[in-house]
């Protein structure tokens, strides 16, 4: 890498920070936060989604004192203890390994969103580990779309119904079947150039 592309890639990540930065104060809790890594892990995953492959990850925020956290399962070389994490937004959406991220919100009650959050706590609190079978059948392991799904639903008292999808007998939950949901809108994208 020459000097002047490097200059260009501390550009970008300065850019990109900055734009995290400002969109931090429009996030609420409850907010579904997506975002695409870099790598051939993400890519792949992406490609799992059976409508929109814009994003292969996704946790949920909570605003705790002045910060916002992102609580999300996550697997692999990144979380060796495979336990579901709680993140800040700067770490969940850092533009070294994340090409961008989205901010979505769903249209229910605040009572429901701060249920999300509640119950998003409560399975980060159990120690909750990640789900490298993808299984939608068990509650003591989870996928990041399965753990944001569980709480989702379960906050609602089941009122928020998702899609799922398949690839032939495989059933899960894809990132896309929540941010595409009707009650759910997109109140930010950001890709990071």
């Amino acid at each position: 890498m020459t000097h002047a592309d490097s200059v260009k890639q501390q550009q970008l990540y300065h850019r990109a920070f900055v734009r995290i930065a400002g969109v931090k104060d429009s996030i609420r809790n409850g907010d579904l936060i997506t975002r695409k890594g870099n790598d051939f892990t993400s890519e792949s995953l992406s490609t799992l989604n059976r409508r929109d492959h814009r994003y292969s990850h996704c946790g949920i925020a909570s605003i705790e004192n002045d910060t916002v956290f992102v609580y999300h399962a996550l697997g692999g070389d990144f979380n060796p203890d495979q336990k579901i994490r709680r993140d800040p937004l700067e770490v969940f959406a850092e533009p070294y390994t994340n090409r961008g991220i989205g901010i979505f919100r769903f249209s229910v009650a605040d009572s429901i969103k701060s249920n999300f959050v509640k119950l998003a706590r409560s399975f980060y609190d159990r120690g909750i580990m990640f789900d490298m079978d993808f299984s939608l059948k068990t509650k003591d392991r989870m996928y990041c779309a399965e753990y944001v799904y569980c709480c989702f639903t379960e906050a609602s008292h089941f009122k928020l119904a998702f899609n799922h999808s398949f690839i032939k007998d495989f059933e899960f939950i894809g990132v896309d079947d929540l941010f595409l949901h009707p009650q759910c809108r997109p109140l930010s994208e950001i890709v990071y150039k």
